[in-house]
């Protein structure tokens, strides 16, 4: 019976080897680069949403959303837009357009009356594709201050156009900001109200709100910024400044997927207004405007892959959407982290799972925001 002993190790061995080859084939290429990211950008928490030919592939949470109570990101765990917010707000106007009860070619007078004079060849196209010449917010501009919309409508009033509305592009916070008035005072309703009545509810998106710090929301994950390479808790702002239109909503994974599979059928918007909020706007002179930008996304014309996409970074969160339209393929990234320049951020680990998807991406040029 001496033989036993070396039968068993043999045994033994041939067992480790099947599960180190096991364990190497179920390795996820996707996890391991999600991973990987998060520890080069010390990011506490991603969340990665992937829907390819209409099916959600991919809908995973890794690391922390919050770290005080060691919570983990799972597909439920709620984050703050951004910036991609704007793309609800965009829908919201094209709505109205659909409806008969404003245009794109209005002027924004038109709504807003008390608007100075020098807004009257601002239209309502101008403010969705970021040309009205309204720059950002002034230097004298607090975050920290709890504005009335009257107050905020009059420190925009009297900011001074950059340049003549259409002449050129220039991200502009401010003007989402009042599309969010313009759409108060259209349908009489808060934005964020019609947004929920006529986007949220018939999306199935569920989660999907405007920022409440004050409510009991579930999931709700914390935001973090760094700080001397030290993790710290997100600055504080106004519940004012966290309900206007450029972006103030809270979001996840799941309704991301239901807002991906809304854009892809025409219950919701009309396919003419889908077309038109994905064409970059041309400027006075007919050129597009150097951003490939439409009306709350930007259009990345990478050679073979039409994509279009949008960023954001608020308040502790940074996130990205990207829609490769040609081969079906979408990607969301949500994170808990304010990054210094968020290109480094959500879109960086989002175009490198696009990568992983089509591999055919890697080496072409994007304009990922």
């Amino acid at each position: 019976m001496r033989f036993l002993p070396r039968m068993l190790a043999l045994m033994l061995a041939v067992a480790i080897c099947l599960a180190l080859v096991g364990s190497a084939a179920l390795a996820d290429p996707v996890d391991d680069f999600v991973e990987s990211a998060r520890a080069e950008q010390q990011i506490p928490g991603v969340a990665l949403l992937v829907v390819k030919d209409g099916q959600t592939v991919k809908s995973q949470g890794y690391g922390l959303a919050n770290v005080e109570h060691q919570v983990p990101v799972t597909a439920e765990t709620i984050f703050q837009t951004g910036s991609v917010g704007k793309q609800f707000t965009a829908a919201g106007v094209m709505l109205l357009v659909e409806d008969g009860r404003l245009d794109l070619s209005d002027p924004v007078r038109k709504y807003l009356t008390d608007a100075p004079e020098t807004w009257q060849p601002i239209t309502v196209r101008h403010l969705l594709s970021h040309t009205a010449g309204l720059g950002d917010w002034p230097p004298d501009f607090s975050l920290t201050r709890n504005y009335t919309d009257a107050q905020l409508l009059e420190k925009i009033y009297k900011t001074k156009l950059q340049f003549a509305p259409g002449e050129k592009w220039d991200y502009s916070n401010l003007g989402y900001v009042t599309l969010g008035m313009l759409i108060g005072k259209v349908t009489g309703k808060h934005y964020g109200e019609f947004l929920r009545e006529r986007i949220f509810e018939p999306a199935g998106m569920s989660s999907t709100r405007i920022i409440n710090e004050a409510d009991i929301v579930p999931h709700r994950a914390a935001g973090y910024r760094l700080l001397g390479g030290k993790l710290k808790n997100q600055e504080w702002v106004s519940p004012a400044m966290n309900t206007t239109a450029d972006g103030s909503l809270y979001t996840n994974l799941d309704d991301m997927a239901r807002w991906d599979a809304a854009l892809n059928g025409d219950k919701l918007l009309k396919r003419s207004s889908l077309d038109e909020m994905w064409t970059p706007v041309l400027l006075n002179y007919g050129k597009t405007n150097p951003r490939n930008y439409g009306y709350g996304w930007v259009i990345d014309n990478t050679p073979g892959h039409r994509v279009v996409q949008h960023g954001g970074a608020w308040q502790g969160f940074t996130t990205h959407i990207s829609r490769y339209l040609d081969d079906k393929l979408t990607v969301v990234v949500l994170t808990n982290l304010a990054a210094g320049s968020y290109k480094k951020n959500s879109p960086k680990i989002g175009r490198g799972v696009a990568e992983i998807y089509l591999p055919a991406l890697k080496g072409a040029e994007s304009v990922a925001e």
